[in-house]
């Protein structure tokens, strides 16, 4: 049933993890890379809008600067993104011209889908060019932004993407054949689908120990709660196979797919919930959580029993329960001295409409 629904999605977002594009030697696998993009020609032949988001920047610039291992060092890393981006946009260039397709670079930072109207004009930029018929090409700008090449992802950044669009399917292919439950013993198998992300699903991700990833099944696993939240289906599924996004759009059992919230979050909403590093957090009693959660209403002073970091009016903060587990993420209307002033009445301080149910 949730399969079928993937025979009619018109618009998909595809990443390739370092894993599936870089060979033993840390270069692109040209044979790799020939038949991902052979998959990826078909899918616009048949019709779809096809979004790419690569990693293997780093991985290209290891090989060719000769480091054998990622390097640790900042400026090292980014030296390595800056030689291999090129590398690899003309390997990506290449191929895509022999199936009589143009392809187009785009280089992100979390800051440009973080402030409003960048966020706007990213996106205008990206339909534009599927309407055109290009395939863009999304990669971090590794060898500028500082905080996310230390702490971000690709898969993040796929997921992000998929929302800002947004997309009607995130297929995010690596070397595993999808979310594996007893990973590693004789028992082991790929959980075909998941509805829900829980604790047990989150601990079935480790981290990764290849030299040139980043995420592991962790980063997407936490790539999967933005897609479904923003009510995008997501599958995780090899890279290594042919066919594998053939398989996955005509419905049939391919990795592993994560269903989609049923209500699709509107494009401000979207932004609120996943775009921002939130700049504080505001901690509420039960009561408030219920009437936050069930009934949609605005955050008022007195279910507040905590404010924690240093936030102005507009910024968009955490909101946590009493255990100290976010469930929501809004705009406040106040800044944080102003809200443990205490002086604070009959105000909003995070109006429904600037609110985000996670």
């Amino acid at each position: 049933m949730h399969r079928d629904s993937l025979k009619s999605v018109s618009r998909v977002v595809v990443k390739l993890g370092t894993g599936v594009l870089t060979d033993s030697r840390k270069q692109p696998a040209p044979r790799q890379l020939k038949q991902l993009v052979a998959q990826i020609a078909a899918l616009r032949k048949a019709g779809k809008e096809v979004v790419v988001v690569t990693s293997g920047a780093v991985g290209a610039g290891m090989g060719a600067l000769g480091y054998q291992a990622r390097p640790a060092n900042l400026a090292e890393k980014q030296a390595c993104a800056a030689v291999g981006q090129s590398r690899l946009m003309a390997v990506y260039d290449q191929l895509f011209a022999a199936h009589g397709l143009v392809v187009a670079q785009v280089l992100l930072t979390h800051a440009d889908l973080e402030h409003h109207e960048r966020h706007l004009n990213a996106r205008n930029t990206l339909i534009t060019l599927l309407q055109r018929g290009v395939v863009p090409i999304i990669n971090e700008n590794d060898a500028v932004s500082f905080t996310e090449i230390k702490f971000g992802d690709n898969d993040k950044l796929s997921a992000l993407v998929a929302s800002l669009l947004p997309a009607d399917l995130l297929v995010i292919l690596t070397t595993v054949d999808g979310v594996i439950k007893h990973f590693g013993r004789k028992n082991a198998r790929t959980l075909p689908v998941i509805k829900t992300i829980d604790t047990a699903i989150e601990g079935m991700a480790g981290g990764t120990t290849s030299a040139t990833a980043v995420g592991g099944m962790k980063s997407k696993i936490d790539a999967a709660k933005i897609a479904v939240r923003s009510g995008i289906p997501l599958v995780i599924a090899s890279g290594k196979r042919k066919n594998t996004l053939a398989k996955i759009l005509a419905g049939k059992i391919e990795g592993t797919l994560f269903v989609a919230h049923p209500h699709r979050l509107q494009g401000r909403k979207r932004w609120i919930a996943f775009f921002h590093h939130p700049k504080g957090a505001l901690f509420v009693d039960d009561g408030a959580k219920t009437a936050l959660r069930e009934a949609g209403k605005s955050l008022l002073p007195p279910g507040v029993t905590r404010c924690e970091g240093e936030f102005a009016a507009g910024d968009i903060v955490r909101i946590c329960d009493l255990n100290g587990t976010e469930f929501a993420r809004g705009i406040a209307r106040f800044g944080a001295e102003e809200i443990r002033g205490g002086k604070l009445l009959r105000v909003e301080l995070v109006h429904r409409d600037d609110l985000v149910i996670l």
